[in-house]
């Protein structure tokens, strides 16, 4: 294990990993936070970034971070959005619009599509038959 110190309170603690590197009370804290966020929202859907930072003490940023993880999904009359991260496209959740989502899962399956094995089983089959290795007989 490795020790650090938090981010959030300077104390040290066992680091096990994450993307958060807080110690566990502050991991708590934030958690709390979270759940407090996430309950305004519910009860003020209407509300914008700004209110909900205000009324809940919590950074925009923060509350970006939630939404790119998707730990927090606005309806589609909410006026909080966030940009796309290819396209700029304003979206509710996550870090991607459905079309740039669909765009990248087309050229990740074009990709696997071409992959060596997909193709003919007798080509397959020579390929294999020249790449064998040979020994010269004395």
């Amino acid at each position: 294990m490795e020790v650090r110190n938090c981010k959030s309170c300077g104390r040290l603690y066992n680091y096990i990993g994450g993307t958060y590197r807080l110690c566990p009370e502050c991991m708590r804290k934030l958690e709390d936070k979270f759940q407090e966020v996430k309950e305004y929202i519910e009860e003020n859907p209407r509300s914008d970034m700004r209110q909900i930072s205000e009324e809940c003490d919590v950074g925009t940023k923060q509350i970006e971070q939630w939404i790119r993880e998707e730990r927090l999904t606005f309806s589609e009359e909410s006026p909080i959005g966030i940009a796309c991260e290819v396209c700029g496209r304003s979206i509710k959740t996550g870090r991607f619009c459905d079309k740039c989502k669909e765009s990248m899962a087309n050229k990740l399956g074009s990709m696997y599509g071409s992959a060596v094995g997909i193709g003919n089983p007798d080509e397959e089959r020579a390929k294999r038959q020249k790449a064998r290795m040979r020994f010269l007989d004395k």
